[in-house]
């Protein structure tokens, strides 16, 4: 099995915004958060059908205050003002088209970040798109191990209106296994559009896609 991070390890909370939590139980979500692992760690929010699950997520990391910061292209950044909020909202600019890889690029970024014992927690979509595929993309799951960095599997689930960020893991190396766990943490859960959401297992892939989705 999976070795699990005990909750007693789980740091203090944030300090949040009150402002986000009263939209979401006014658009009738809730959140589940008991607090976080490690000072760094990788999270993947699953499924990803729509263009809403960017606003519901957004919403709850304010709500929290959740140090969580996303992959974007690179020359998006260089949009004026557009490229400031993205920054602002927690994005990282990453080029694909850079000779050292992108799974390369972030090891070293949480290597750094390790090293200075600094928050970084990165949130990506195992999908890689809103529309149905054949199974996930590995680039969270080669990040994580390569890092050796807590995985956060959140549930975005619409059939409850909840968010839940309390399932933590460490990647044991065995794909089979690790999928099979993952696998039961979202049972259940429901998307946005239930039929686009990609079965969970590995689709082989060579880096971490981080297009936005348009």
């Amino acid at each position: 099995m999976p070795q699990m991070d005990p909750q007693s390890e789980l740091p203090a909370q944030f300090k949040g915004s009150g402002l986000a939590h009263a939209v979401l139980t006014l658009a009738g979500w809730r959140y589940c958060f008991d607090g976080l692992p490690s000072k760094q760690g990788v999270l993947i929010g699953y499924p990803h059908t729509s263009n809403w699950d960017f606003v519901v997520m957004i919403l709850v990391k304010w709500a929290i205050g959740l140090p969580i910061q996303f992959l974007a292209k690179h020359t998006l950044f260089d949009i004026p003002l557009f490229g400031r909020w993205l920054t602002w909202l927690g994005g990282v600019a990453i080029d694909r088209s850079s000779s050292q890889g992108v799974v390369a690029h972030l090891l070293s970024l949480f290597k750094q970040h390790q090293a200075d014992n600094h928050y970084l927690w990165l949130a990506l979509s195992p999908e890689g798109t809103r529309r149905r595929t054949d199974g996930w993309r590995s680039g969270f799951y080669q990040l994580a191990s390569l890092s050796n960095v807590p995985l956060c599997m959140v549930r975005i689930d619409y059939g409850e209106k909840k968010v839940d960020l309390s399932n933590f893991m460490r990647l044991t190396g065995v794909e089979d296994v690790d999928y099979a766990h993952i696998a039961r943490v979202y049972q259940g859960v429901k998307g946005f559009h239930v039929s686009q959401a990609a079965p969970i297992q590995p689709i082989k892939q060579i880096s971490i896609n981080p297009r936005i989705d348009k």
